[in-house]
């Protein structure tokens, strides 16, 4: 891992969402902001714009028997910008309890083996991760304890910790949607009615407060003031 001195601490900012005027987009943007204001350089990496393709290729397949294999020009250029960072934040939205394809296509060709895993001396041990995953479901809602322990296995233990990461942490933003939404016990999917004007402007900041808490709290626990 590169070292880097307390004035020069890079953050890669990963978004996954296809939409430049998306809420997680804009949840991006406050985060960026957040980390600039703390004193990192930010390298923000938006995987649509940019045209990374998240399906598996030949060139990027591992190999078991070659933890050495050259993988793609950019595969390499991708993991050339994972390396150079203190920290990397993913802010997505949530599909299925999971990360969308893009983000996951990232992962699989870029946290690849030889590179992420497979070494006695992980290449990226001591660096960290925040995952913000924004959620439609509403804070009340009963899925959202099973979806956050979810996204916590998978993203931590299943991901994070595996690769060598110090420390990953989840920030799961519910009340994403303009519409609240809930599923009820038959399985019926409820969709309230849409908040406009002053209300919807309160439940924006709240949305922002949210998310800056969870950059800061993540910030603070390696001793960072944002």
């Amino acid at each position: 891992m590169t070292q880097h001195s307390s004035q020069a601490r890079t953050a890669l900012v990963v978004v996954a969402h296809h939409r430049a005027d998306s809420l997680t987009a804009h949840t991006a943007r406050r985060s960026v902001d957040r980390l600039e204001a703390a004193g990192y350089r930010v390298d923000l990496l938006d995987l649509h714009a940019e045209g990374f393709d998240p399906r598996m290729n030949a060139a990027d397949q591992p190999d078991w028997g070659d933890r050495e294999k050259a993988y793609s020009d950019e595969a390499h250029a991708h993991m050339r910008r994972v390396l150079d960072a203190d920290v990397v934040v993913a802010v997505f939205p949530v599909y299925w309890q999971s990360v969308p394809a893009i983000l996951k296509g990232w992962i699989d060709r870029v946290w690849n083996y030889g590179f992420a895993y497979g070494r006695s001396k992980p290449r990226l041990a001591g660096k960290r991760m925040l995952w913000l995953g924004l959620a439609g479901a509403t804070a009340d809602d009963p899925i959202t304890e099973g979806m956050r322990s979810h996204l916590e296995a998978g993203l931590n233990e299943g991901i994070a910790y595996y690769c060598g990461f110090a420390h990953s942490a989840v920030g799961l933003l519910t009340d994403a949607e303009e519409r609240p939404q809930r599923v009820d016990a038959a399985g019926n999917l409820l969709v309230g009615e849409a908040v406009t004007g002053a209300e919807r402007e309160a439940q924006y900041a709240d949305f922002d407060r949210r998310a800056r808490e969870f950059v800061e709290k993540f910030l603070a626990a390696e001793g960072v003031s944002a």
